[in-house]
């Protein structure tokens, strides 16, 4: 993996090879802000992350419910944690299969909805099609499900929002 080494059990130490000798990596921590004026349904505001990549994005209880005219959601920004984090997980594990992807297309769509008197994120829609060497479909489709149960984000979902994992070949 590039000279880079980390466990992902827990218990297990995580170490980063750096200039030939391992070191213990601390744990990853990423921060975003956000900033709302007004009421719920006249309102809106802003959000961004601290890295720098993820600059300031208008949201607003609309762009949640509605058309979203420009802004984003919570909702979308989960859908974006869940498909770059899926994409990486099906990377890794297709590269541990020998099998590396040349090119992996992944989709996530959040459904947000009221359930009773709530609202809820309820399903997690994964779509991906890759380009890959030597694979046949039933692999691929057997890989994507365990990257879609395996990666982080879908491990933050399991239990309360229903994910489902759609693969095919380019």
């Amino acid at each position: 993996m590039n000279g880079k080494r980390c466990a992902n059990a827990i218990g297990r130490k995580r170490e980063v090879k750096s200039e030939g000798k391992f070191r213990r990596a601390m744990a990853a921590k990423r921060t975003a802000t956000a900033v709302w004026e007004n009421d719920l349904l006249h309102g809106h505001g802003t959000v961004k992350g601290t890295s720098g990549a993820l600059g300031e994005l208008p949201v607003s209880w609309a762009a949640r419910t509605e058309a979203p005219g420009g802004k984003t959601s919570p909702e979308e920004l989960l859908a974006a944690a869940q498909a770059s984090c899926f994409s990486m997980a099906l990377s890794g594990g297709l590269g541990r299969m020998k099998k590396p992807p040349e090119r992996l297309s992944v989709s996530a769509t959040a459904t947000f909805d009221k359930v009773g008197d709530v609202w809820k994120v309820t399903t997690m829609e994964i779509h991906v099609t890759g380009k890959v060497a030597g694979m046949t479909a039933a692999e691929f489709e057997q890989a994507a499900q365990a990257a879609g149960q395996g990666c982080p984000i879908s491990g933050a979902l399991k239990g309360n929002v229903a994910i489902s994992v759609h693969a095919q070949l380019a």
